[in-house]
């Protein structure tokens, strides 16, 4: 059980490193670091940074469930990321940053939800990928 205990420890501090990094990121991006020219920096605020706010209290508390959903909800990130990456020369290593701390909140929720709710069952790594005991048969 150490090494699933280690594997949650190192998922949530993945977690939580990507959650600020891309809030950060976004942050600093939209607001001082190229603010844009278009649209009010208000509208891309309410867009791309609010929606991260949803899950943080579940987040900080290490909610199995919040950590579940929360995978989901960073495909959208990524996919404005590579977007930018893609279509934006100047910004491009923000773009980078966006996918890199995107993939980095993903990988971490999904691991946790996954280790935590074994931890929560009692159930070890070994017991995950065993090979299942044959059914008793019935004697007549």
């Amino acid at each position: 059980m150490p090494a699933q205990s280690t594997v949650i420890k190192v998922s949530r501090y993945a977690t939580l490193i990507g959650y600020f990094g891309l809030l950060a990121v976004l942050m600093n991006w939209i607001t001082w670091i190229s603010p844009p020219k278009e649209i009010p920096r208000a509208f891309l605020l309410i867009i791309l940074v609010v929606p991260l706010l949803f899950p943080l209290r579940g987040l900080l508390h290490g909610k199995t469930y919040t950590h579940a959903w929360t995978s989901f909800l960073t495909m959208f990130y990524f996919t404005v990321g590579v977007d930018f990456a893609y279509n934006n020369d100047p910004d491009r290593w923000l773009a980078m940053l966006v996918v890199i701390f995107s993939m980095l909140l993903f990988l971490g929720c999904i691991f946790y939800a996954k280790y935590e709710k074994m931890r929560i069952a009692g159930v070890g790594a070994s017991d995950f990928l065993s090979e299942p005991e044959p059914p008793e048969s019935k004697q007549s």
